[in-house]
């Protein structure tokens, strides 16, 4: 068992060429994931942008698929702040949209976003890591910033939590991953106006 001394040192040797070597093979497998799409990215093109073997990438993976959806699962896990807790739902659901701003931003994301939802409907592997990675945390936060207005009775306690979830995550999704319109400042501002109003009216 490592000792705290042990664990604080930095890791040199084999360990280090490890991660080194790591690090290159993701570096060079989202780069040729937004050069080729999902469908179309092979263990060798990989392999070679990295400036490595393929055998080690089989000795981190057993297959393409198995590479990428790790892959893509660390690069989401943990990349969601904390919950927005204003004490108001006009202003919760203006810092949540600017959270997600800028993580549907993230150049990596803008390069590869739409074509994974794509891919998703063909990979079910994919389509679990995108559903439980990315998915439901967002959907989560969500649903605690309605179920926080409920509680302070800023919302109807019969509101459509699904639905409100969808009204708060989707539009902002759609109009930055697939029609690439403008999500400045003022845009959040008359999207948050939007669901609010919206909110209120949908109770089942």
């Amino acid at each position: 068992m490592a000792t705290k001394q042990e664990e604080g040192r930095p890791v040199t040797g084999g360990a280090a060429l490890r991660r080194q070597v790591t690090e290159a093979i993701t570096e060079a497998a989202f780069t040729e994931l937004a050069e080729a799409g999902y469908a179309r990215i092979s263990m060798e093109a990989v392999a070679r942008r990295a400036g490595v073997g393929k055998a080690a990438l089989y000795r981190r993976w057993p297959s393409k698929q198995a590479m990428l959806t790790e892959l893509i699962r660390d690069k989401v896990t943990g990349t969601l702040p904390p919950t927005p807790a204003t004490g108001a739902l006009r202003t919760d659901l203006r810092e949540l949209f600017a959270l997600f701003r800028g993580q549907l931003a993230h150049p990596l994301l803008t390069r590869i976003g739409a074509g994974l939802l794509a891919e998703a409907g063909r990979d079910d592997a994919l389509a679990e890591i995108l559903d439980t990675g990315v998915a439901a945390p967002r959907r989560a936060a969500a649903r605690a910033i309605l179920q926080g207005a409920i509680d302070r009775g800023e919302l109807q306690p019969g509101l459509d939590l699904e639905l409100g979830v969808d009204l708060l995550i989707a539009p902002l999704a759609f109009r930055m991953l697939v029609t690439h319109g403008r999500s400045d400042d003022e845009y959040l501002e008359t999207l948050a106006t939007a669901i609010e109003a919206a909110l209120k009216a949908v109770v089942r």
